[in-house]
């Protein structure tokens, strides 16, 4: 069974396999993690991302990391082309970066507050939402040894603690993981 933890921090800094960005279908990465994403690992990311869109709602995407730490960027769409998210939409694209890295043979994979940003969904909504999703795709994905929800807002933070305490090997932190 994979480590799961809940880490207050910049998913910029983790060093992890990949790291996932929340974005819309069309997979620019303009506002919130993915900006933050971009800024620190390079236009490339944006750039490598955007020639496989549109994707569908749920889907994710590997893309290199540029210069941040870890090998890979799994966009997941998370929006819907109106910029509007769901939990259904949220669950899927969780599942599919778990499923994603699986697939690609990673060990470990950080994931921000899916929809908590531009989607609007309440943080308590996202963890519950987001958590769920990870713990029932990790069976299918046995490369996984660590997953790390990473999260800059204190609210959010607290409401993916709460999630995560269910998990047999969980584990909270704040600074560097």
């Amino acid at each position: 069974m994979a480590r799961v933890q809940a880490w207050r921090g910049d998913i910029c800094e983790l060093e992890v396999d990949a790291i996932v960005s929340p974005a819309s279908v069309s997979l620019w990465m303009s506002s919130g993690v993915g900006l933050a994403i971009k800024k620190r690992g390079g236009d490339a990311i944006e750039i490598a991302a955007v020639r496989m869109a549109p994707i569908a709602l749920g889907e994710a995407v590997a893309t290199p990391a540029g210069t941040l730490p870890s090998i890979h960027v799994l966009h997941v769409a998370t929006l819907d082309r109106r910029l509007r998210t769901t939990e259904e939409a949220v669950a899927a694209a969780a599942s599919s970066a778990v499923l994603l890295a699986g697939r690609l043979g990673l060990r470990s994979i950080a994931i921000p507050a899916l929809g908590a940003g531009a989607g609007g969904l309440d943080p308590d909504v996202s963890a519950r939402v987001t958590v769920t999703a990870v713990r029932d795709a990790l069976p299918n994905a046995p490369s996984i040894r660590r997953v790390v929800f990473a999260l800059m807002d204190p609210v959010a933070f607290a409401a993916y603690v709460e999630e995560v305490s269910d998990l047999a090997d969980d584990e909270t932190s704040e600074g560097p993981a």
